[in-house]
């Protein structure tokens, strides 16, 4: 029987078309551990899988390589899935791979400290670039889901610390596909409009999954570009998103943000009082000092030094009543300051430019179109009187 005679071509095309049928070869998953990595400028990847005693070469095409979340690396160990081919030019075969994820490690966790060490080197983390935060805001933004603990805990806390701020809402989706392009739309419409002082950019807690849009470099670059102050409220205390670290200022929760975000008119009222007893103590200490001063004067008896000590008594007595009085004129210049900036946040103030406050029968504010229905009673509040109100629709 005569011996059949085949090309290497022939061999190596046989053998691949033997392996392109393999029901199990041709989706497989692959544990092991990247060496010999390259990039081609084409955007492919080369790689060698090794484990404790073999190797398999494998190759990553370009369109596979781009939905990839980490960047593969010599020594990292991942799981790779893909069909195992032939290279019939080199007679050799590889695993050609179409799914690949860090072993061991969460793939979002990877790219999550990917992203964080990439944005901390171009220094978007430093403190040479934070804002601070207005002390007395007259309007507050806020940026997060329109229903949830959060949007309720912000609103309790300012409208109870400080209600004389206006609160803005843009609700934006916090979670799942598309949430970071709606954070960055409300950063970026706040900006445009400029109408509020200050931005809390946050939601309630979650899973790492839950949170990723907070982790999202595009959500990272428009809150350190925003040129208004951004308090990020994102999760619980132990949460820490790549939001936290570029915005200007962190809070463990959004009730935390609030709180930074707005003073209190409590803590304000009761600064005031101490500023003015300081006041009035620093004065009649010196007033006390100064009648000490006058009787130790008196006790000098010598007749030839009386006259001088008159001279001198005069001119102390002068000096104190020009410091006193100076020093109650700068007083009373900052009592105002602190009254005119109460005075320009009063409620009054608004209504004075033209706004209007529509109230119930009990006197509580109406701040919603949801709080109202057909039929019902309100009163609208001016700056030069109010109106009895009806629903008509």
């Amino acid at each position: 029987m005569e011996a059949k005679i085949a090309t290497v071509s022939q061999i190596n095309g046989y053998v691949k078309k033997i392996l392109d049928h393999n029901i199990i070869l041709n989706n497989v998953w692959v544990k092991g551990e990247i060496s010999n990595f390259k990039r081609h400028y084409s955007g492919h990847l080369y790689i060698t899988l090794k484990d404790e005693s073999s190797v398999l070469k494998a190759v990553m095409f370009r369109a596979s390589a781009q939905s990839l979340n980490f960047d593969p690396s010599d020594g990292m160990k991942v799981l790779a899935r893909g069909r195992i081919s032939v290279y019939e030019a080199g007679g050799s075969y590889q695993l050609h791979i179409e799914e690949m994820i860090p072993d061991g490690v969460g793939e979002l966790y990877i790219a999550y400290e990917q992203l964080k060490k990439k944005l901390e080197d171009e220094g978007l983390f430093s403190p040479d670039h934070k804002k601070p935060i207005p002390a007395f805001p007259k309007s507050v933004g806020v940026v997060t889901a329109s229903t949830g603990a959060a949007i309720r805990d912000i609103i309790n806390v300012i409208t109870r610390r400080y209600p004389m701020a206006e609160i803005v809402i843009y609700p934006a989706q916090v979670q799942g596909a598309g949430a970071a392009e709606s954070i960055v739309r409300a950063i970026e419409y706040f900006n445009a409009v400029k109408e509020v002082d200050t931005l809390i950019v946050g939601r309630g807690g979650g899973s790492i999954e839950d949170l990723w849009a907070f982790n999202e470099e595009i959500t990272a670059r428009a809150i350190f570009a925003s040129e208004i102050p951004v308090i990020s409220a994102v999760g619980h205390e132990t949460d820490f998103t790549i939001a936290d670290f570029v915005s200007d200022m962190r809070a463990p929760t959004p009730s935390a943000a609030a709180e930074i975000a707005v003073p209190s008119m409590l803590e304000l009222y009761n600064r005031i009082i101490t500023d003015k007893n300081r006041i009035v103590r620093n004065m009649t200490g010196r007033i006390e000092n100064s009648r000490l001063l006058l009787r130790r004067f008196k006790m000098r008896t010598p007749r030839d030094r009386i006259d001088e000590y008159n001279l001198r008594m005069d001119s102390l007595v002068k000096r104190m009543a020009g410091s006193v009085k100076m020093r109650a004129m700068s007083l009373r210049r900052s009592l105002a300051e602190q009254a005119a900036k109460l005075d320009a946040l009063s409620p009054l103030q608004t209504l004075s430019r033209g706004y209007s406050i529509p109230t119930k029968e009990d006197g509580t504010v109406i701040r919603s179109a949801k709080d109202m229905e057909k039929g019902i009673e309100f009163t609208l509040r001016m700056k030069d009187g109010s109106a009895e109100c009806v629903v008509k629709e």
